[in-house]
């Protein structure tokens, strides 16, 4: 589940991963996801990680940030 953050006003995840090579797959499929939306958020990654945060100018998820969101889950959900 995404939680939303304040100050800066912010959603963000952490997905887990079993291994380091999903994680490549995965972190490839978002930057081409990046380019497709125009959206770049902060990713910090380790062994079994990776986090996103992804910044907005409101309080309000815009529908843009909400399907970069979705997609990533999916991304995840195909490992």
């Amino acid at each position: 589940m995404w939680k939303q953050r304040e100050s800066p006003s912010r959603i963000e995840k952490r997905f887990e991963f079993e291994e380091y090579q999903k994680i490549s797959i995965f972190l490839k499929k978002t930057d081409e996801l990046c380019k497709e939306k125009n959206i770049y958020p902060n990713i910090s990654f380790g062994k079994n990680f990776v986090s996103v945060s992804i910044f907005l100018d409101s309080e309000e998820i815009p529908s843009n940030e909400k399907d970069f969101s979705i997609k990533l889950d999916n991304f995840f959900l195909e490992k």
